[in-house]
């Protein structure tokens, strides 16, 4: 079936998340105690609230995007590209622009979304973010209703685990045992919400998340059993 997929039917995206708020200080109150029962389970009794803030951009309550990158294959007179962007910056405007490109470019029943894990965080990440922002959801985010097979997401780690629920593959690891170029090649995830706050080099985090972006759509043709993308084939726009 995988093999089926028309690539030109397929946005791959990938989203770089950190806290709302720089410290656990800047919080109100209210919020300070909404983000100790949330994370009390998680963190348990080795760290305090504080302490375990830094690891608050992994959940949409209390995280926002600081950017989506997004690919997207072409075929012209037989010869492949990959384009690859990426909205970054202030939430909503991204949140809107990425909206935008869903309604206007892929909005399609065939048109589909990609990500590795992105139906457990991604996709419903994004999702809640455009909601707390008051910003309708693009009918490609919007599961309300839809049976299983209608939901029109890939996920790289579902495909891998070919049934076994309980198999979870980080992406860097999956692209190391299938001889794709690791994207993990300056900083990693553990890494962004300092690179953002205290470096201050969004640029770098962009980076990042265009190459995981690249490596998915990798992933996805080493599934297919295809010729890898080479950097000739590569776009930024």
């Amino acid at each position: 079936m995988i093999h089926k997929l028309n690539l030109e039917h397929i946005l791959f995206l990938d989203i770089e998340t950190v806290p709302e708020e720089k410290t656990f200080s800047s919080l109100t109150e209210e919020r300070k105690k909404l983000w100790e029962d949330k994370s009390k389970y998680q963190r348990k009794e080795e760290f305090t609230a504080e302490e375990f803030y830094d690891r608050a951009g992994i959940w949409a309550e209390f995280g926002k995007i600081i950017c989506i990158s997004v690919g997207f294959f072409k075929f012209k007179n037989e010869i492949r590209s990959f384009r690859i962007t990426t909205f970054q910056g202030e939430e909503e405007k991204l949140l809107k622009d990425f909206s935008l490109l869903l309604e206007s470019h892929f909005y399609k029943p065939h048109h589909l979304l990609c990500a590795h894990n992105g139906k457990e965080f991604d996709f419903p990440y994004i999702a809640r973010r455009l909601i707390i922002h008051n910003i309708p959801l693009p009918g490609k985010l919007d599961l309300f209703g839809k049976k299983p097979w209608e939901v029109p997401h890939l996920d790289t780690l579902e495909l891998w685990k070919f049934g076994d629920y309980k198999h979870y593959t980080s992406l860097k690891l999956l692209t190391n045992v299938l001889g794709i170029p690791s994207p993990k090649q300056d900083i990693d995830g553990s890494e962004v919400r300092d690179v953002y706050y205290i470096d201050r080099q969004l640029g770098r985090i962009v980076s990042y998340c265009e190459r995981d972006v690249l490596a998915i759509a990798q992933v996805l043709l080493k599934m297919r059993q295809e010729e890898l993308l080479l950097d000739t084939e590569i776009v930024s726009v």
